[in-house]
């Protein structure tokens, strides 16, 4: 994302010792990971990158001319080897043959198939003609931010002349696929000399003998772009110059950190939503300028873009001159039902007859002066990179307004890419979310064994996860641990104390601008403590009182607040313990705090079942793994009630169990799973014992 001038120029970052060793198809590894590694030259998962190679044919063991093309879906800056399609050229080329007009464009995608070589698996995707009829070894394909900003202008075809010469050519907006691919090739013909193409409002086509070559006619003309308008900008005002001032980083975040769930709860009705904030320079130099409001409403023009961002962006109605946040939330509701009546209108009003159904009418983008920007998507990485998507529109219009005037991408032609058949086809093969996919959760007590077993079993049905704990530095652990197995988008840790009011406030905060909102509490920090009753200090009743009691009403209070206030209900968990229903020797403290927040939940499941908020309890006893409250005096004591030694511990509560099994903390994270659940969507109050069977604590 843009936090420094669209004016700073890329460096060529290739090496000639590093792929001097390396094969064809290594270089073009090589060269689109570079290109891929900065935001400025290509936006994720947009543009692509190719090279014809010769390759010995699997059956004839001739020498063939072999595409090697970026596969469907993929992203140039993360790509590996079996990221490439790879097709045969002849046949290829033996496809103008079966070319029927651009009516029936589509239908030569069906076959690509037919050109593959070598049984790769990897789809090809549509801009393949677009690299294939391009008559020279290497091409790249790439929507830098400072390019677009040309392609999108007015007079993008003088622009192109005026800064590039004879070098880059031009051609019109023409929509990516088999058409394209054959004026790209007449382009080239009829251009010998030309080193590359601007295509309007999408990007820049450039192209070489060798993947050095290529690399460097990329970042060359990329900068070229970037120095003409370094010096057309000059000191000229972005987007009309100021309208408003920014708020401080403090309060820009707790506005955001309001309107989030608000905003959750209004666009969640067909799934569950999750949110991205973003406040970085240059969203706050548009979001706070004269004409963002002209500018926003033209959208987006590089169909990447566009795709990712909806046909426009919602302006959320703040002042932050007279920051009036309850105002704003009493007006979401109407603003964002205008949205979708304005959506469903540009739908009905360029849809054809095989269109595919209306999707979800919901913004993307929510855009708050003085505040940032708001993203919402039906995953994390989907929303964070939206938001970089429309970074880089906005860097595209600071641009293109500054030289010329800004042109988005017209309604039909928006829509004819967002329906585009072969658009929905790749959508309709999507993998079929899971069960927590979402989801939003907090756990508290997250760098115990029961904490982060029960985090890892959310991750792992596609949740998003907050861990909290009191104890930085495992904490910390944890979470490297988890985001190795499941990335940084889906895990964010916040240091808590469950007995701080403040703390509890402000972690919640956190949460909100983490991920927009939440759906599930599993409420499981913990604390233990053995004495006889005359031995048990008011210090030691109080703390276990204050964690065990006190704490879980203080995260379950606020809980209740935002889950309301988002209105999507919710489910809360607490993690008991067997000594809150069948009392220990020795453990008066802990057994009555653990009893109290056994019947804490029992109210909660009273008032939280009118808005849907269910709360249970899991029981668990013994579960000795992994568990922070089985270490040091605690184990010691427990050890010297039952008479036995640390080692004999675990094998005494195996064998009181009536199923005679020791109880781990993934058994636990098994019921705190099923009650966070569709599946548990109609149980509220009750208790799950998960202690391999103690008759004591049966609940009837």
């Amino acid at each position: 994302m843009r936090n420094e001038p669209i004016s700073s120029r890329l460096e060529n970052r290739w090496d000639d010792d590093v792929a001097g060793g390396m094969s064809e198809p290594e270089r073009l590894l090589y060269r689109s990971n570079l290109l891929g590694s900065d935001k400025r030259i290509t936006n994720y998962g947009g543009g692509n990158t190719s090279a014809k190679v010769l390759e010995k044919d699997p059956l004839t063991g001739d020498d063939v001319e072999v595409l090697w093309v970026k596969g469907s879906g993929g992203d140039v800056g993360t790509i590996g080897i079996d990221g490439f399609a790879t097709l045969y050229m002849d046949r290829l080329n033996a496809l103008k043959g079966l070319y029927r007009g651009v009516e029936f464009e589509d239908e030569m995608v069906g076959y690509l198939a037919h050109c593959t070589f070598n049984l790769n698996p990897r789809a090809a995707s549509i801009d393949t003609p677009l690299h294939a009829y391009v008559p020279r070894k290497h091409v790249d394909h790439m929507h830098a931010d400072a390019i677009i900003a040309i392609a999108a202008s007015k007079n993008s075809e003088e622009l192109t002349r005026k800064i590039f010469g004879d070098r880059i050519g031009w051609l019109p907006w023409k929509r990516p696929g088999y058409e394209l691919g054959l004026w790209l090739e007449n382009f080239c013909r009829e251009n010998p000399d030309a080193d590359g193409v601007v295509l309007e409002s999408h990007g820049l086509f450039t192209w070489g003998d060798t993947a050095a070559d290529c690399y460097a006619v990329t970042i060359d003309i990329i900068n070229q772009a970037i120095a003409w308008l370094e010096e057309e900008i000059g000191d000229t005002p972005a987007f009309g110059g100021r309208a408003t001032e920014s708020l401080p980083s403090s309060e820009r975040r707790a506005v955001a950190a309001r309107l989030m769930p608000a905003i959750r709860g209004m666009i969640s009705d067909r799934h569950h939503m999750i949110g991205h904030f973003e406040d970085c320079d240059a969203v706050l130099e548009f979001v706070n300028a004269q004409n963002m409001r002209q500018l926003a409403a033209l959208g987006t023009s590089c169909p990447d873009h566009f795709l990712r961002t909806k046909i426009r962006p919602l302006v959320v109605e703040f002042d932050p001159a007279k920051p009036d946040i309850d105002a704003t939330l009493n007006g979401l509701g109407e603003a964002i039902a205008a949205y979708r009546t304005d959506y469903k209108s540009y739908y009905d009003r360029c849809k054809h007859a095989d269109s595919p159904p209306l999707r979800d009418p919901n913004a993307v983008v929510y855009l708050v002066p003085g505040v940032g920007m708001l993203t919402f998507a039906r995953d994390k990485a989907t929303a964070r990179i939206s938001a970089e998507f429309y970074v880089n529109a906005i860097n595209v219009m600071h641009g293109s307004c500054a030289v010329s005037e800004y042109c988005g991408l017209p309604d039909q032609e928006a829509f004819d890419i967002e329906y585009w058949p072969l658009e929905e086809a790749k959508l309709q093969r999507m993998p079929k979310a899971k069960s927590l996919a979402g989801r939003i959760a907090m756990i508290t007590g997250a760098a115990g064994g029961i904490g982060s077993a029960t985090a890892e079993r959310y991750l792992a049905e596609g949740a998003c996860v907050v861990l909290a704990d009191i104890d930085e530095n495992l904490l910390n652990a944890t979470a490297e641990t988890l985001i190795n197995r499941y990335s940084s988008d889906v895990v964010r840790t916040v240091v808590m104390d469950v007995t701080d009011e403040n703390a509890v406030a402000a972690a919640y905060a956190e949460t909100m601008m983490a991920f927009g909102g939440l759906d599930i509490l599993l409420s499981n920090a913990g604390i233990a403590s053995s004495a006889p009753v005359e031995e048990t200090t008011l210090k030691m009743w109080t703390r276990n009182m204050d964690i065990l009691s006190t704490g879980y009403f203080l995260v379950s209070r606020e809980a209740f607040r935002l889950m309301r206030d988002q209105g999507m209900g919710g489910a809360i968990i607490f993690i008991a313990s067997k000594n809150g229903l069948a009392a220990s020797p020795n453990a008066s403290a802990y057994c009555t705090a653990k009893a109290s927040e056994i019947h804490l939940a029992r109210c909660l499941a009273l008032e939280g079942a009118e808005i849907g908020i269910r709360v249970n309890v899991v029981n668990p006893d013994g579960v000795l793994r992994g568990s922070k409250i089985w270490t040091g005096e605690w184990l010691e004591q427990r050890a010297s009630t039952y008479k036995t030694d640390k080692e004999g511990l675990e094998e005494m509560y195996r064998q009181r169990t009536l199923l005679k099994r020791s109880v781990y903390p993934e058994d636990i994270a098994e019921a705190a799973y099923f009650l966070a659940s569709d599946s548990a969507s109609k149980s509220t109050g009750n208790i799950v014992n998960v202690d391999g069977g103690n008759a004591l604590a049966f609940t009837r």
